[in-house]
């Protein structure tokens, strides 16, 4: 435990200063600061690699009330580079618990801030938009200003290689049909993936074999695979001309389904920009619109950058759009078998409601292969 009087930090690149107690481990952090509005699933946002090289802040004022479990991880370790909360639990309630939330920070080197104004800081950021930012510990505030300006910008860092799988391996885990009736082999290029999405896809029946990003297609194709994902994953799509180059190395050879940043590098793929929102998009209660269906579903985002929809392809269509700002949510090929959304069809923290992508999915597969 800290002494409570240590003065702690949370510094904005325009100045700005919240201050809190420190919590997790004794470090200092720095990263690009952005807000998550969903009122559960502290575990999963740790752990989930699209956060690499962000300080997270939760909008929901307790954090960690029901501890830290060995089931709700969505990586092999803690991906945020710093945790700001309102108020931390230091005795969690919950059957499955098996350490605190400051306990499981402390495990791996991961610095919070607890007791700082999490509501003014929100505000902030949707007026002026993300920003970098540190977590000082011991440190003035002037100090950790100045040296946060001597800080890479978070858009100026390739963090899907840092994050990605340094080789291939197959996900065993989860429910799903027996081996010899596994159906599907599908490869995932891991560009920063979650585990349900591994976890939904073997409940389907497939064969999972998750690859490190900037795997060639000629790679992929020779695994033989029946379907190809693009997973979620960190940064600046910009930055992955690896990844642009491999999916159009795939595009029209084997189905493919895209997920929020493979989304993004299949919209480039197909000849679309993409441009960075002023807050992104982060939480459990995001209103998509089918636009085929026109049904609107709650979906679970975390996504900084979208697909600019005027430069497509003729042949490419957007499929789904974001009600709040009418950003793109999904491309579909009017020809071939491409998909992608920008949400999260996995979840993990949100609703469970989209889950259908990937039933659609395995439907183009089906198709394709007859």
């Amino acid at each position: 435990m800290h002494n409570e009087t240590e003065p702690a930090y949370l510094v904005l690149e325009d100045g700005a200063v919240y201050e809190g107690e420190p919590f997790g481990a004794r470090a200092s952090a720095y990263g690009e600061v952005v807000f998550n509005t969903s009122m559960t699933g502290y575990q999963e946002m740790l752990t989930d690699p699209s956060y690499a090289g962000q300080i997270v802040v939760p909008t929901y004022p307790l954090i960690g009330n029901y501890g830290i479990n060995e089931r709700d991880s969505e990586s092999c370790k803690i991906q945020v580079a710093g945790f700001v909360v309102r108020e931390h639990c230091r005795r969690p309630s919950h059957a499955m618990s098996t350490s605190t939330l400051e306990e499981f920070m402390q495990s791996q080197g991961v610095v919070g801030l607890s007791g700082a104004d999490t509501r003014a800081i929100t505000r902030r950021l949707r007026s002026q938009g993300v920003m970098m930012g540190a977590i000082a510990v011991g440190e003035a505030p002037e100090e950790a200003l100045k040296r946060l300006k001597q800080m890479p910008a978070y858009g100026a860092v390739d963090y899907v290689s840092r994050v990605t799988t340094r080789s291939p391996y197959e996900w065993t885990t989860g429910g799903g049909a027996e081996e010899s009736a596994r159906r599907y082999r599908v490869v995932v290029d891991d560009l920063g993936l979650k585990y349900n999405i591994l976890r939904a896809l073997r409940a389907r029946g497939c064969e999972v074999t998750a690859v490190p990003a900037g795997t060639s297609a000629e790679d992929v194709l020779s695994m033989r695979p029946d379907g190809v994902v693009m997973s979620p994953g960190p940064g600046d799509p910009d930055l992955l001309d690896y990844a642009v180059e491999t999916a159009r190395g795939l595009i029209g050879r084997v189905p493919i389904l895209g997920i929020c940043l493979g989304n993004q590098v299949l919209g480039r793929a197909f000849g679309a920009g993409t441009y960075k929102l002023k807050f992104g998009h982060r939480g459990g209660n995001h209103p998509v619109q089918d636009l085929a269906t026109g049904l609107v579903h709650i979906t679970s985002q975390n996504h900084g950058y979208a697909v600019d929809p005027d430069t497509l392809q003729a042949d490419v269509e957007v499929s789904h759009v974001n009600l709040n700002d009418h950003t793109v949510e999904g491309l579909r090929h009017k020809s071939l078998p491409v998909m992608s959304i920008q949400y999260h069809s996995e979840a993990s923290p949100g609703p469970l409601d989209n889950e259908y992508i990937f039933d659609r999915f395995i439907e183009m597969v089906e198709g394709y292969k007859a």
